[in-house]
């Protein structure tokens, strides 16, 4: 019997299928922990029969290297927002992923330069009084979130080779983690499109114009820079959880005893079932509030209306001023209202804040959930432990957030706001995932495991 009562008996493989050695031997995981070896010694005592090899399972390396790899991703977005609210992004005006990686060296190529940015409206515009001293601060902070990029990519791509040619990750993992590294080329290419919106010649020709990145490629970036963590994140904690279930018998804090397969009885209640599926949604309204934080830095929208909850006195402004006119740039005004959600300050503002105070309200109603005596006793202690996580960081998000608001967005504030969003998003994504069942190869692992000891107890007794 598994929790809940329900029955969880699941069928052990048969010694046919698991005894062959010589032939599971290549595929068995035994290089990372002492329990894997263990385990494979005791194939080495069955008596080899003719039998398909176990399907290959991520190791804890490949976890270890993908929490890392992620762990880079959360820097490279604080580093990139500190970049911009430093206002130092289109310092270098050049993209050369490989000849960039050194900084200039000499007096003479920090001239060049220096000659490069001042053709930028960024200098003719704002920054004309600028000393070269002051340039080397602006570029090397450019330079290092550049330069972290290149690392990411090689801390990724090269692991990645090796692991999918020694064959050491499971059936799908080889697709998915090749679509992460795509996507962090791809980010690469997307870094240099958002800064060249900020070089164009035709801000020269605006009135009262702020050079400044478009909101909208702004947006693209950090949105790629968040599927990338969450791609990370997710499948190292699915492999490190897979494994614990092999060797352990453990999942999301609960221990099989004997042959109870606890996730079924879990999983299989209509009321769990709609607590994930509410968390998921969650998941997705996180990301959708941290996106937006994307147009509240590229139009600078956290310089107006500086208080809170109120804005100007009232709880939203007039709805003149949230849908101006001035905003709308066809004849007939059809793109009056999406250019106002996207591009007017006060309503890119408001609009954060009302998908900010429904994701407070949202994460503390989830929480909440978890305390109903319906689901207290069927939920797991990771799902619990998580659900109190989301609420302590959701809860410090919005202070950060209201101070930032308040304070006219110092910079450690407002890179404490930005972190403090993927850090909430990484406790959502580790709730779903406490509520995911072990890998198909995971649970053929743990069967065989199973069998295995308990032949091994027969022939004690015998």
């Amino acid at each position: 019997m598994g929790l809940n009562g329900h029955s969880t008996r699941t069928p052990l493989l048969t010694l046919s299928f698991i005894s062959n050695y010589k032939r599971v031997a290549p595929h068995w995981p035994t290089f990372f922990t002492p329990s894997g070896a263990f385990f494979a010694s005791r194939f080495s005592s069955l008596t080899a029969v003719s039998s398909p090899p176990l399907p290959r399972l991520s190791t804890p390396g490949v976890s270890n290297w993908l929490l890392l790899s992620s762990a880079l991703v959360f820097g490279i977005v604080v580093v990139g927002g500190v970049t911009r609210l430093t206002e130092s992004g289109l310092s270098i005006t050049e993209w050369r992923p490989i000849a960039g990686t050194l900084p200039p060296l000499t007096q003479e190529e920090w001239e060049v330069e220096f000659e490069k940015y001042k053709a930028t409206p960024e200098f003719k515009i704002l920054n004309h009084r600028i000393t070269l001293s002051e340039f080397k601060r602006i570029f090397y902070m450019e330079y290092t979130h550049r330069l972290l990029g290149r690392i990411i990519g090689l801390t990724f791509v090269v692991p990645l080779t090796y692991f999918v040619l020694r064959k050491r990750l499971s059936a799908g993992h080889p697709s998915r983690l090749f679509g992460l590294s795509l996507l962090l080329g791809f980010q690469g290419f997307l870094g240099w499109y958002m800064v060249k919106s900020g070089l164009s010649s035709a801000l020269l020709d605006m009135p009262n114009a702020h050079p400044r990145v478009s909101q909208y490629r702004l947006a693209a970036h950090l949105g790629a820079a968040l599927a990338l963590f969450v791609g990370m994140f997710g499948t190292g904690l699915e492999i490190r959880r897979d494994w614990r279930w092999v060797n352990q018998g453990v999942w999301s804090g609960v221990r099989a005893v004997g042959e109870s397969v606890v996730w079924e009885g879990v999983l299989g209640r209509a009321g769990v079932r709609r607590f994930k599926g509410a968390a998921m949604v969650l998941t997705g309204l996180v990301f959708l509030t941290a996106l937006s934080g994307a147009f509240v830095a590229g139009l600078d929208a956290g310089l107006v209306y500086n208080e809170f909850p109120l804005m100007g006195g009232r709880l939203a402004p007039p709805s003149t001023e949230l849908f101006s006119a001035h905003y709308a740039k066809s004849a007939d005004g059809s793109d009056l209202w999406w250019r106002n959600l996207l591009e007017n300050p006060t309503t890119v503002q408001f609009d954060h804040r009302l998908l900010a105070m429904t994701t407070y309200v949202s994460t503390t109603a989830l929480y909440l959930t978890t305390r109903l005596r319906s689901l207290r006793g069927a939920l797991p202690p990771l799902t619990h432990h998580m659900a109190k996580a989301a609420l302590a960081m959701v809860n410090l998000q919005v202070a950060l957030g209201i101070s930032t608001l308040l304070y006219l967005v110092p910079i450690p504030l407002a890179a404490a706001h930005q972190a403090g969003s993927v850090v909430l998003l990484s406790a959502m994504v580790a709730l779903v995932g406490s509520l995911r069942r072990p890998s198909a190869a995971a649970r053929v692992w743990r069967e065989a495991k199973r069998a295995v000891e308990l032949n091994a107890k027969r022939g004690k007794a015998a």
